[in-house]
């Protein structure tokens, strides 16, 4: 047979470890020949090693996924050897030298020198480590750790699930680092189980020796051995048999124990402890002195302390003489690491274009765990607002931030908060649409998103308070409301020259020749981006990118002025514009300008304009303002879009002057309305009656 037929495939495993379980199992019931028992002796010692082995080599606990199986079949494997020892010390033991086995009768004759007292406390003291120190510390490490992970669990899938609604991650990488999540769950949670097993082999062991020693004992004098031959036979074999079971438990107790403290280290235990202990110099080189104090004293060994602290030093000057190993072992030290240093300072310099900081008890609104649905609303929110405004927003970072209050929440851009609000545990939101509902039992409050009435009303108040004409929401719908709102109010702060070079590459792949003209040979990438900034400022959508390119391209052999184009633009929009504002029964209903405060409008852009004042009394903008406030009951009981309609070349002044305190209220120009679209002029602004004599 060739050598690449002996060898065993990949898929062969499959069958050789159930086959092998099985071939466990039987031993405990089958006798065992003392050749093939040296044999799985053997085999039971080297997987001990190879596992402890293994897992000093891993850097993460899901390395070794497979260790809690590997230690059930360890376990398995060593109580059936022990049966198995068992039966050959009883029936052959008294049969001369191999009767039992090489293996056993070596560890009770060579190791412990035939000494069965030796012996016996030699096993004792190891099962004293492993069932009271290793087995009982690993036991405890894999239970906190279970837990704890457990707890940690919701926040983590938060975490994904957000990312994957925010576009951070695809639905391909959510998927899988879910499915990481759960194998580290049944891991941690499978390792816990494991040290039960650990335990029972410990305490297994002991009872296995104490039967091994008494019924030799009894067997030998049964069969005419006097009671000193049948103790020093037994005995030796019954110690050895301990032994070699003993110790490939104490490397499975140690392995479990590296393998629960994995994620504390990060690292291979031995670099990790390479790099943490001699990583710094000043307590190495104090350990050095202090051993070197003790060999002086009188009585103690000077020889061994020497050269003990002789080795320190060596190593700490050896690995300060390889810089690639002095900034491995300073990676404990982030103060003295200046790569580590660096990088977390970049780190902290980084800003989220676009969060959402939630407190503690909203953290079930972004648990899909938990049947929270904020994120799919988020998702949803991102599609619409490139629908209505043709932006794409950036990622929102869904995060909880535990100094809120809370129920509280807020949104930020670029670090800088743009809205907050708070939501009532176990209340609903009853809104008031029309201020005239009658009082319903909850705390009052005011809608965070447009400012209308509310209350927070309990939850089996709801069909009451929908019968009284009040609109009654969850605490998804109130932060979705708000943070769409929010996102329509800020999205030119969102829209940057990398967000505009992306639209400007999406809408190339269809009309090439628009952009290549366009950009940079007649503007910049800057100016476009003020221009469509100044656009989807007023919630103008940039979503016929085509017609704008289009526009500028023309427009800008006449003027590089952004905000003049910015108005030649929104004219070119006029479509657009109109279907925007215009009713459901066709018609615009508007304010408009009084021809005397146009007039002073335009005297004053006169006197700017020549550098000879232009201030406007301000009492008088007051006065506008107030109007303008007042007529927008008008427009809410009509449900009419608030408007100002007024000439082109007053738009943006007039803009300017409303836009801080009424920013819902759109100010077009007439030439940005279609003209067959008839105007329902609400009421007109008009200076005050000083201005008017």
């Amino acid at each position: 047979m060739s050598a690449v037929a002996a060898k065993p495939r990949a898929g062969s495993w499959d069958v050789i470890v159930p086959l092998g379980i099985i071939g466990i199992v039987l031993m405990m019931v089958l006798p065992v020949p003392p050749f093939l028992l040296d044999i799985l002796l053997s085999f039971s010692l080297a997987l001990a090693i190879g596992v402890f082995l293994t897992a000093l080599f891993i850097e993460e606990a899901l390395e070794f996924s497979a260790f809690p199986s590997i230690v059930l079949i360890a376990t398995l494997l060593r109580l059936s050897l022990n049966v198995a020892t068992t039966r050959l010390i009883l029936l052959h033991g008294g049969e001369g030298s191999g009767a039992a086995g090489s293996v056993v009768e070596a560890f009770g004759r060579f190791v412990v020198e035939g000494n069965v007292l030796v012996g016996l406390v030699v096993f004792l003291i190891l099962a004293v480590i492993n069932f009271i120190v290793v087995t009982k510390g690993a036991g405890r490490v894999a239970e906190v750790a279970a837990r704890f992970f457990l707890d940690a669990m919701p926040g983590k899938q938060m975490a994904i699930d957000a990312d994957v609604s925010s576009g951070a991650l695809t639905s391909d990488q959510g998927r899988s680092r879910r499915k990481s999540l759960e194998r580290e769950a049944d891991f941690y949670g499978a390792m816990d189980g494991a040290s039960k097993f650990v335990h029972g082999d410990a305490i297994a062991g002991l009872m296995i020796t104490a039967i091994n020693l008494i019924g030799g004992l009894i067997l030998g004098i049964a069969h005419g051995m006097d009671l000193s031959k049948a103790a020093e036979t037994f005995s030796v074999l019954s110690v050895g048999d301990a032994l070699v079971s003993q110790i490939p438990a104490l490397l499975i107790s140690a392995a479990a124990g590296i393998v629960a403290t994995r994620s504390a280290t990060g690292d291979q235990i031995g670099r990790a402890v390479g790099a943490q202990l001699l990583g710094r110099r000043r307590p190495v080189m104090m350990t050095a002195a202090i051993l070197v104090g003790l060999g002086l004293m009188p009585g103690m060994p000077l020889f061994p302390c020497l050269l003990l602290a002789g080795g320190m030093v060596f190593a700490v000057r050896k690995r300060a003489l390889k810089p690639a190993e002095v900034v491995a072992a300073l990676t404990v030290d982030p103060a003295n690491d200046p790569k580590r240093s660096a990088a977390e300072v970049d780190a902290a310099l980084s800003v989220d274009l676009l969060s959402l900081e939630v407190g503690y008890e909203l953290v079930g609104l972004v648990d899909v765990a938990r049947g929270g649905t904020l994120l799919d609303r988020v998702a949803s929110l991102r599609q619409q607002l490139a629908k209505d405004l043709g932006v794409v927003m950036p990622p929102v970072h869904v995060c909880d931030n535990l100094q809120l209050a809370p129920g509280a929440y807020r949104v930020l851009v670029s670090g800088n908060e743009v809205g907050k609000g708070v939501c009532r545990a176990s209340r609903l939101l009853a809104v008031d649409p029309s201020g005239s509902a009658p009082p319903i039992e909850g705390e009052r409050t005011i809608e965070p998103t447009f400012g209308m009435p509310a209350r927070w009303i309990a939850v089996r108040d709801k069909e009451m308070a929908e019968a009284l004409g009040y609109t009654v929401v969850d605490h998804a719908t109130v932060v979705a409301t708000h943070l769409g709102e929010l996102l329509r109010t800020n999205a030119h702060k969102l829209l940057g020259r990398q967000e505009v070079q992306h639209l400007i590459d999406v809408i190339a792949r269809t009309a090439p020749k628009v952009t290549d003209d366009l950009v940079p040979n007649l503007l910049s990438l800057g100016d476009v981006s003020r221009i469509l900034r100044n656009l989807v400022r007023e919630s103008i959508s940039i979503r016929d990118l085509r017609t704008i390119l289009e526009a500028l391209a023309e427009l800008s052999s006449t003027t590089k002025d952004v905000e003049q184009l910015t108005e030649l633009v929104r004219e070119r929009l006029s479509p657009h514009i109109t279907s925007r504002v215009k009713g459901a029964d066709g018609t615009i209903a508007a304010l408009t300008l009084d021809p005397r405060l146009e007039e002073v409008l335009r005297r004053s852009l006169r006197e700017i304009a020549s550098g000879s004042g232009g201030a406007v009394d301000p009492e008088m903008l007051r006065n506008v303002t107030a109007t303008a406030e007042q007529a927008m009951k008008k427009f809410s009981a009509i449900s009419a879009t608030p408007l100002v309609v007024t000439s082109p070349d007053l738009r943006r002044y007039v803009r300017a002057i409303l836009e801080r305190k009424i920013p819902q209220l759109a100010v077009v120009s007439f030439r940005e309305i279609d003209s067959s679209t008839p105007i329902n002029v609400l009421e007109r602004l008009a200076p005050t009656p000083v201005f008017a004599q």
